[in-house]
């Protein structure tokens, strides 16, 4: 009897045991499933609350340096959506660009003016760059993305030691003559662009083939065919950044250093300690002279060259 007794305590343990320990695991599970379950609740609301994505409104008035876009041809219309969502959704892009417009609009606007130009070519270099010094896999380099004979052919140095490419104004101004020679000649400012990015041979041998004389009836390649439409859409959505959702304010953009001039016909045998002499250093020195290709001048036939140093207290490392 006392064994039966034993025996029967000891399965009264291990069941009261056992029940313990599934109410624990159920209690762990049933915790860790409301905690996954308010995490999802958390981002769906996150993402619901917070971002809408929606098709974006295309303006009416639509025009490319006062030359007005068909808008009520919907093939047209089909493309110009697609750059005006592209650009607007790549968010982080269209903030930079803002950023960066501020910083060096004002050296190429007063170029194109000069020149006559439109304006709007100014979102041309954007579209091109991205305001950068880029290098282009076919060896197109600088803001303007120049190619190197195109360079030479109006009268930049080009070469290892001075690439005058990357000088934003020389390259703006050949951007300018470039602009003009292709508006007399096909006719537009839109050709004009399309054929700074075909170039003028490409334009005219697809009108040519196509016997069409306007950027919009031609089918040209999936680059220049959408060309035109960045521009536009970069332009529209730099101009109201409010109306596409961006937010930035005055100290968020990036700012011009302003600078002094100092000509030199000589060569320089050391840039590091050419800038040591104006309190700067070859970093600063490079930055605001990119054109300078090495760290040291040749200058054997005596060019004058024109160099912007810094103004004093932009820079905290210039030593």
């Amino acid at each position: 009897m006392k064994i039966l007794k034993t025996i029967l305590m000891i399965f009264g343990v291990i069941f009261i045991g056992s029940t313990l320990i599934f109410a624990v695991q159920q209690g762990h599970l049933s915790s860790d499933a409301d905690q996954k379950t308010i995490a999802v609740e958390q981002a769906d609301k996150s993402v619901a609350d917070e971002y809408r994505i929606t098709s974006i409104e295309i303006p009416e008035d639509l025009n490319f340096a006062g030359e007005k876009v068909p808008q009520n041809d919907p093939e047209i219309m089909e493309r110009i959506d697609r750059e005006f969502l592209v650009n607007t959704y790549w968010q982080s892009n269209a903030v930079l660009l803002m950023k960066r417009a501020n910083k060096y609009f004002p050296i190429i606007e007063p170029i194109l003016a000069k020149n006559g130009i439109p304006d709007d070519f100014k979102y041309l270099a954007v579209a091109e760059s991205g305001l950068q010094n880029v290098v282009s896999p076919a060896g197109a380099a600088g803001f303007w993305q120049i190619m190197k004979a195109t360079g030479k052919e109006y009268g930049l140095e080009v070469n290892s030691n001075v690439d005058e490419r990357y000088n934003l104004s020389l390259a703006t101004q050949l951007a300018c003559e470039y602009l003009k020679k292709n508006k007399e000649k096909f006719g537009s400012w839109t050709l004009a662009a399309a054929s700074y990015n075909a170039g003028a041979g490409a334009i005219n041998k697809y009108m040519g083939i196509q016997q069409a004389t306007d950027y919009y009836d031609l089918l040209l390649g999936q680059e220049t065919g959408r060309y035109v439409f960045r521009i536009m859409a970069i332009k529209e959505i730099l101009s109201h950044p409010e109306k596409y959702g961006f937010e930035l304010s005055k100290k968020d953009l990036y700012a011009t250093v302003p600078t002094f001039t100092v000509e030199i016909d000589k060569p320089v045998e050391d840039f590091a300690t050419f800038a040591k002499e104006y309190e700067i250093n070859y970093k600063i020195l490079k930055r605001h002279n990119p054109w300078l290709r090495e760290p040291h001048l040749n200058n054997a036939s005596g060019k004058k060259y024109t160099i912007e140093i810094p103004h004093k207290g932009y820079y905290t490392s210039a030593k």
